[in-house]
């Protein structure tokens, strides 16, 4: 695919990988074309071992505007086809699904516009960084719609039933001082400074111990669906499993050295 019929921009810089989405005339709407770019680069990057992190960003003043309206049309006759088409094999789903089964951390840097299923992609990553003049909505009840690629499930987990049902019904815009307030943002920081932040988390993560972080975040995604019960005796699974690792030996090594540890994924 020549690069200027690309909906994104990817930059290898291990110890991380960026995706930039691309499509400035659109406002980086959504098509299946950009889910399928996320999710080749997601596919690679889990393979790789010098890559610990996926960082998604934008190259324009928004991050995302939602889904093309375009992937949205249906001939004459074909509604049901464009329905099973929907539930079966459209890429966006399969894409926002695939987040909380990728292995290794998605942060999204906002700047700008995070609406509709720009919010949905955002809150399925597993970090946001908020630049101050970033906005997120879901303005699909404003348009005889309502959220359809996660957004009534993980927004609900991370404020609560009550505020979420708010947000979806009113279509409000939340500010990043207000995204931060209520746990929608891991950071708030100055216009300009959403990527330094996420990069700067990211160098963080590559100092750690990957497969903690692969298990940890399994057991945080899956546990949300489990009792409490349930949650803490599959953390237990995992977390013993590191007692058999390589790393776990390093990390335990260099706090008696009083050095830093070197993890090498074993």
């Amino acid at each position: 695919m020549n690069a200027t019929d690309r909906d994104t921009r990817i930059d290898w810089t291990p110890p991380w990988v960026e995706i930039a989405l691309d499509r400035p005339d659109k406002m980086n709407a959504l098509r299946e074309q950009t889910a399928e770019e996320i999710l080749a680069v997601l596919a690679e990057a889990e393979g790789r071992a010098d890559i610990s992190c996926v960082i998604i960003a934008s190259t324009t003043k928004a991050f995302c505007t939602g889904i093309d309206a375009a992937e949205f049309t249906a001939a004459d006759g074909a509604k049901f086809d464009f329905y099973r088409r929907r539930r079966r094999t459209w890429k966006i789903p399969v894409m926002m699904k695939s987040f909380a089964e990728f292995t290794k951390p998605i942060i999204c840097a906002i700047e700008g516009f995070a609406l509709g299923g720009g919010f949905e992609l955002a809150l399925a990553a597993d970090m946001i960084v908020a630049a101050a003049e970033a906005q997120f909505a879901f303005p699909e009840a404003t348009l005889g719609m309502m959220p359809g690629g996660g957004g009534t499930q993980t927004l609900a987990r991370i404020v609560g039933k009550p505020i979420a049902k708010e947000l979806i019904w009113t279509g409000r815009r939340v500010g990043a001082d207000e995204a931060a307030a209520l746990h929608i943002a891991n950071a708030r920081v100055p216009v300009g400074q959403a990527l330094p932040k996420a990069r700067d988390y990211a160098t963080q993560i590559a100092k750690r111990a990957q497969l903690g972080i692969m298990n940890s975040k399994a057991a945080i995604e899956r546990g949300a669906n489990m009792s409490l019960a349930d949650g803490w005796a599959y953390e237990a699974e995992a977390s013993y499993m590191l007692f058999f690792s390589e790393d776990r030996n390093e990390g335990l090594t260099a706090f008696r050295e009083k050095r830093p540890p070197e993890f090498h994924g074993k």
